[in-house]
């Protein structure tokens, strides 16, 4: 059966589709996921509201709790985008690893978000940095964390009538370090076996604050609070870095088989690079050959 279609040209007759009775609709932002699932018959929406020409999603703007981002913003527009850039480096690596060029010049914020695949990259990043996703609807907005708004393997807290807005990404502490690193079945373009994202604050030598988060290790984006808790108020070292990660790869992750890899390598290849990662910004080798 063929969708019906309502092409939404702002954001008051996107929100008046999704507000319609009858079948809850699916929003089709730059279609990375959606088009795929509808060739493959995954998803067999009866309606479709396409966002794409709704421009009160799109731009980046600075507010006084940090950078605003819009909900249609693509990882190319982040990419280019010198706020982004000094503002969160931690997500302009995500987008950089969000496949092709014509993947990332498609692929939105607001479209990661809402498909809330355990495997979707940006996610752990926003999570690490403490980002929230605004929601919008015919009854008004609100603000959800996004690790609270991810809440299940692709479920989130939206409800049918609503729509994501746009992410805020809160100012940032200084001296803090950013880390992103992704594994894959190859150096690029490849659905992730797992991603990890750390945000670290200091005050002198020690770690005052962490946030982590995790991809492709349990039914949805995880926080990694066991390595939170693990770093914070002590000054990093080789043997924290690895102990760390191991109590973290043992207590915050529940990966599984699947055809891109084994729970078994996953938690062991997750433990060795979140404590390579650690230490790598000191340039300590955080895992010495055995």
């Amino acid at each position: 059966m063929t969708p019906e279609v309502t092409v939404a040209r702002s954001l008051d007759e996107a929100l008046a589709a999704l507000a319609r009775d009858g079948a809850a609709a699916h929003v089709l932002a730059g279609g990375t996921d959606l088009m795929v699932e509808l060739r493959t018959g995954r998803t067999r929406p009866e309606r479709v509201v396409d966002v794409w020409k709704v421009g009160e999603l799109r731009g980046v703007r600075e507010e006084n709790e940090g950078l605003r981002l819009g909900a249609l913003s693509t990882c190319a527009e982040l990419l280019r985008d010198s706020r982004v850039a000094s503002h969160a480096p931690l997500l302009v690596a995500a987008c950089r690893e969000v496949g092709a060029e014509q993947i990332q010049a498609r692929a939105t914020l607001g479209g990661n978000l809402g498909t809330a695949s355990p495997a979707a990259d940006l996610n752990p990043a926003l999570v690490a940095l403490g980002a929230r996703v605004r929601l919008r609807s015919r009854r008004g907005a609100r603000e959800v964390a996004v690790d609270e708004f991810l809440c299940g393997y692709r479920k989130t807290l939206r409800e049918r009538d609503e729509l994501i807005e746009s992410v805020l990404v809160p100012t940032r502490p200084a001296h803090e370090r950013q880390l992103w690193r992704k594994v894959g079945t190859r150096r690029a373009q490849s659905i992730s076996k797992l991603t990890v994202a750390v945000a670290l604050a200091f005050e002198g030598a020690c770690v005052s604050a962490v946030r982590a988060a995790a991809g492709s290790v349990g039914p949805r984006t995880l926080r990694l609070a066991t390595l939170e808790r693990e770093l914070v108020g002590r000054p990093l070292s080789p043997a924290l870095c690895r102990s760390a990660a191991a109590a973290c790869a043992r207590a915050d992750i529940t990966p599984i088989d699947d055809v891109r890899s084994t729970a078994l390598y996953r938690r062991h290849a997750f433990a060795r690079v979140l404590a390579t990662l650690l230490a790598e910004p000191d340039g300590v080798p955080a895992c010495p050959p055995s």
